[in-house]
């Protein structure tokens, strides 16, 4: 049953995810990556990492994702947004963010019920995860804090308003 569950939950993360990559608006992007990063919750989960998943989903798919959408709202760009989000916010967009949602919960609704029934691996505590964290995957540790600055560094650049400066006819 595990096994199944597990099946489902990573073809569920893998379609969210790319999901995520073609949308061109960016709150739609951004549902999807939410219900991603829940699927993989619910992998660490079923894999009996259960430090692992809350922190997947309280830290990702929680703060980070809220911050993301507070960004959106802050860029909002006036009345013409305003109006090209209304056209959409059809409910047909809502079917596949809503139906990945629903696969997710009939899982833990799943995982639930069987409770201790539902094989799900051995339990790692948050001692061992960080003892893998900072012994034998330090060198990937420092690599995704590295990657994770340069997008700050980049998001920042991207983000500030463009200096104009005077092109002068030669006269310094």
């Amino acid at each position: 049953m595990a096994l199944t569950l597990f099946y489902i939950t990573s073809a569920v993360a893998v379609f969210a995810t790319g999901m995520m990559i073609t949308r061109l608006n960016a709150v739609h992007a951004l549902l999807y990556l939410i219900l991603s990063l829940l699927a993989v919750g619910v992998i660490f989960f079923l894999l009996g990492a259960h430090f692992a998943a809350v922190l997947e989903v309280i830290i990702y798919a929680g703060a980070i994702m809220v911050l993301f959408v507070f960004v959106i709202m802050m860029l909002n760009q006036g009345q013409k947004t305003m109006e090209q989000e209304d056209a959409w916010l059809q409910p047909g967009i809502w079917i596949g963010p809503s139906l990945l949602a629903l696969i997710l919960f009939v899982e833990l609704l799943l995982i639930v019920v069987l409770g201790g029934n539902a094989e799900t691996g051995h339990v790692v505590d948050s001692k061992q995860v960080g003892i893998a964290l900072y012994g034998p995957y330090l060198l990937a540790v420092e690599l995704a804090s590295l990657l994770l600055l340069a997008g700050l560094v980049g998001a920042y650049h991207l983000g500030k308003p463009m200096i104009k400066t005077k092109k002068s006819g030669g006269n310094s």
